[in-house]
């Protein structure tokens, strides 16, 4: 194997938000609407048509000796991880067991034929993520012996035999990625059997992704997995064939994933992360061969690591939207300091729906846009119109997030209860959601269609937004309105419902505001019963008070980066509208 150095490690790019960075088009446009996209039906006719011609044109007879073993199998370098590993899960590896948010499974219990842990859990062991924490940690001598006899077990069990999860299009490219760049930790051993069954595996996974990654479902996972493609076409040899295709096939697939903003379709900050890490880890692979990153990748990212910034909080931790928990600041900034883009983070991400206030030390963050659509998605939110806000390290107001970090810390029906509306910090009409989780776990109908209105004004930073979710079911359009002062110490706010246009007036409905506070906030409310102190272990303190209904404190949770759910406490203001409407007028003031 050519390339670097099996004893050498990565070098991290530093994370810069210089000013000779490229310019982002982050300028405010007042009065976007934003409509929700149709149910996707997947690939066109002509888009399946060309998929196979293209796929003919590269299966040449040079292929099918290679198919042959006639072709030499071997790794043509080994790329560079660009991001560091978990040390402590690499360290629990080498102490016997595997550790992943929060879980463990002694290496001894590892059976790949009855796996029985948790479905991102599963991922993690079939994707041989895993590799990149057990690097982080003591030397490649020690770490050489748990690699290799977990491989020969997973390809003991799953290598002749296609089975989901274990050959799931991401996991099957990940685990490309991953052995290709952990290769010194698989590919040591002096066992020619060995290392014959590891390589005609990758060639094996290689074919696998040529014929299922555009049938695979839309969004970051489809991504990664023609990103494996490309990958495998150049760490073997022979591969240019299936370059041009893999290249042609990434192309398509990176232009019907993201919008024009740089957000991903699942509106997933998660996804985010998972999109820019494969992208990076692919340009190594380019940067080993010696090969110009094309261009289109470069750019995809270019848009891409500033709507991810755009979702972190002062402390540079990640914001909890759609199913996504608050992942740390220190791993953030290791995946995008992995992408070499130096960027500011987007203010207004007016396609992916997303909405960023600044003043001083306070973030504020609002979701301006409707749901995915269901089939980019498992674990979509009905979080229109909600809102996270931050005061340095601290969180003030979250959502609960972690919907899709099921586990055994977060069980299915918590996680059901994570996608609700009456989880994020917005308001909640006649008990329902904005728009319907299925019984089966899909979106349903609720929001298709957002009014945002933005202004920077001598007042303040303003954002006016309204959405439809409950037009059809309650006859009511629900409005908010957002001020963040120009010195960060006061966030008004007004909820407002409205009547419908052309629907019918249906009686009186009740309605709740919750607020979701964060972790280190205890809440007491005041004798008039219209406000709350909100104390902050260590930090400032913050006063709410709102001019109508009845508030009160109630229990809530937070779902951590590792998904762990940590309890907290939650505002809740109640109230009924008439078929009239009704408004509330709240505040959040930093009064020390």
């Amino acid at each position: 194997m050519e390339g670097r150095p099996l004893n050498s490690a990565p070098a991290d790019p530093p994370l810069d938000q210089a000013d000779d960075a490229p310019p982002i088009d982050d300028s405010i446009e007042p009065g976007k609407r934003l409509i929700r996209l149709p149910a996707d039906k997947g690939l066109s006719l002509g888009d399946r048509v060309a998929n196979a011609i293209t796929r003919l044109t590269w299966r040449t007879p040079l292929h099918a000796f290679r198919l042959k073993g006639r072709f030499p199998l071997k790794l043509l370098g080994v790329p560079v991880d660009p991001v560091p590993g978990d040390t402590r899960a690499g360290t629990a590896i080498r102490a016997g067991h595997f550790l992943h948010r929060g879980l463990k499974l002694p290496l001894g219990d590892l059976d790949f034929a009855a796996l029985d842990v948790a479905p991102t859990f599963a991922d993690y062991l079939h994707s041989f993520a895993w590799l990149r924490d057990l690097a982080a940690t003591g030397t490649r001598a020690d770490g050489v012996p748990i690699a290799e006899a977990v491989v020969r077990h997973w390809l003991g069990t799953h290598g002749e035999t296609v089975s989901e999860p274990a050959w799931k299009a991401d996991n099957t490219a990940w685990r490309i990625l991953f052995w290709a760049c952990h290769a010194p930790l698989i590919l040591s051993s002096s066992d020619l059997v060995y290392r014959s069954a590891v390589l005609n595996h990758l060639a094996r996974a290689a074919r696998h992704l040529d014929r299922v990654a555009d049938k695979t479902r839309p969004g970051t996972g489809q991504m990664v997995a023609w990103v494996g493609i490309v990958a495998a076409s150049l760490l073997m040899p022979g591969g240019e064939p299936r370059q041009v295709f893999g290249e042609a096939g990434l192309r398509k697939v990176l232009e019907t994933s993201f919008y024009a903003d740089g957000g991903n379709i699942s509106r997933s900050p998660q996804a985010q992360l998972d999109a820019v890490m494969a992208l990076a880890m692919l340009a190594k692979v380019y940067d080993m061969r010696r090969m110009e990153v094309p261009p289109f990748i470069q750019e995809v990212l270019a848009r891409a690591v500033p709507a991810l910034l755009g979702l972190l909080h002062s402390d540079g931790g990640m914001g909890s939207w759609q199913g996504s928990g608050a992942t740390s600041a220190g791993h953030v900034q290791a995946i995008v300091a992995a992408s070499g883009v130096r960027t500011r983070p987007l203010k207004q991400a007016r396609d992916w729906g997303y909405q960023r206030l600044v003043a001083n030390k306070v973030v504020l963050l609002a979701d301006a846009a409707p749901p995915p659509i269901a089939r980019v998605t498992e674990a979509g939110c009905a979080s229109t119109l909600a809102f996270e806000l931050s005061d340095g390290d601290e969180r003030i107001v979250v959502n609960c997030g972690g919907a899709a970090l099921t586990g055994a810390t977060i069980p299915a029906d918590l996680a059901r209860g994570l996608r609700t509306t009456a989880a994020h910090s917005t308001l909640i009409l006649a008990d329902s959601n904005s728009t319907a989780i299925l019984a089966n776990g899909t979106l349903g109908k609720g929001v298709t269609e957002v009014e945002l209105d933005r202004r920077e004004t001598p007042q303040g930073s303003r954002v006016e937004m309204s959405h439809d979710g409950y037009a059809r079911r309650h006859g009511l359009i629900h409005r908010r309105l957002l001020i963040l002062s120009p010195n960060g110490r006061e966030l008004r706010g007004e909820d407002m419902l409205l009547p419908a246009p052309r629907t019918r007036r249906k009686g009186d409905k009740g309605f709740a505001l919750r607020f979701h506070l964060g972790r280190n906030i205890s809440a007491s409310l005041t004798a008039d019963k219209l406000g709350a102190l909100l104390r902050i272990n260590g930090g400032p303190l913050w006063q709410f008070r709102t001019s109508e209904g009845a508030l009160d404190v109630e229990q809530s949770l937070w779902v951590d980066g590792e998904g762990r759910p940590h309890p907290t406490e939650q505002l809740v203001v109640t109230g009924t509208a008439p078929a009239g409407g009704v408004s509330v007028g709240w505040i959040f003031k930093h009064i020390g």
